[in-house]
């Protein structure tokens, strides 16, 4: 992974993910937000008791597609990537404290440990 990736990876931005249905097989791409924190990427939405589709199909299939659309400063870069997706409920509090803190100040808490999705992002080779 190149240097211009790695500090892509240092802060929060406008994705795309793409992700394998979970009935069709097909290839499913969403727009998403990740944030990062730690060393670490985690790719969350907003709070919402339905479950999205791109969670179900993660939870079918973990291997998805992180891309970089080149926005300002952003390499265009499509990265393997596998999702775990955080249950632990300590774990997600944690988390969404940072993801509250650092962006989306007005968000509660409690209201997105209980509802909103979350997934720790893992990278593996860079695909060109």
């Amino acid at each position: 992974m190149d240097d211009t990736i790695r500090r892509a990876l240092q802060r929060r931005n406008i994705i795309d993910i793409t992700t394998t249905g979970r009935q069709t097989g097909e290839p499913r791409r969403i727009e998403i937000v990740f944030h990062s924190f730690d060393g670490r990427t985690y790719i969350s939405g907003m709070p919402n008791f339905r479950k999205r589709s791109w969670i179900a199909n993660l939870e079918t299939n973990p291997q998805f597609t992180f891309h970089f659309k080149g926005a300002v400063g952003t390499p265009v870069a499509d990265l393997p990537a596998t999702a775990r997706i955080i249950t632990d409920e300590t774990e997600r509090r944690e988390v969404f404290r940072q993801i509250i803190e650092t962006a989306w100040h007005q968000q509660d808490l409690e209201t997105m440990v209980r509802e909103s999705p979350l997934i720790e992002v893992t990278f593996g080779q860079l695909a060109a």
